[in-house]
């Protein structure tokens, strides 16, 4: 038998939450109730992930195409700085994840660069070349 959870979800998410206001906590569905507020967390994580991965691949197109350089990579590097700290504002608790972050998506990014400049994989470095400061500076030259 489907439940209510699985047929409708956001019929389920209301009544949960009318359930929880009202004071009802015997009729919360407790264990989806759970698996839906980690899931939220692991989607913050996963978009601070996805901004991080598309800011260094546009440092990297900067750092390894300076003739290309222009006001559209400046801008989505800056959106993305932008992005990025509006995500750990939200979400102060991922700080001490950023280094596993960075280093996790740096291949993301690569793979990313290397499709769009069509530049050998190798020309880049195996491992993040690049510290938090100069990933959310906005001083063009330490993104050299």
């Amino acid at each position: 038998m489907e439940t209510l959870y699985e047929r409708d979800l956001f019929a389920w998410a209301m009544r949960n939450a009318a359930f929880l206001r009202e004071g009802r906590l015997g009729e919360i569905d407790r264990m989806n109730i759970a698996e839906e507020l980690e899931s939220m967390g692991r989607s913050e994580r996963r978009a601070l992930g996805s901004r991080l991965a598309i800011l260094m691949m546009h440092l990297l197109k900067w750092r390894y195409q300076p003739e290309r350089r222009g006001r559209s990579w400046r801008a989505t590097i800056r959106e993305q700085q932008r992005q990025v700290a509006w995500l750990l504002d939200d979400n102060p608790s991922l700080r001490p994840e950023l280094q596993g972050l960075i280093a996790n998506t740096y291949i993301d990014a690569v793979l990313m660069a290397v499709a769009e400049t069509n530049l050998d994989e190798g020309i880049f470095p195996v491992s993040c070349p690049f510290v938090w400061e100069q990933l959310m500076s906005e001083d063009e030259k330490q993104w050299d």
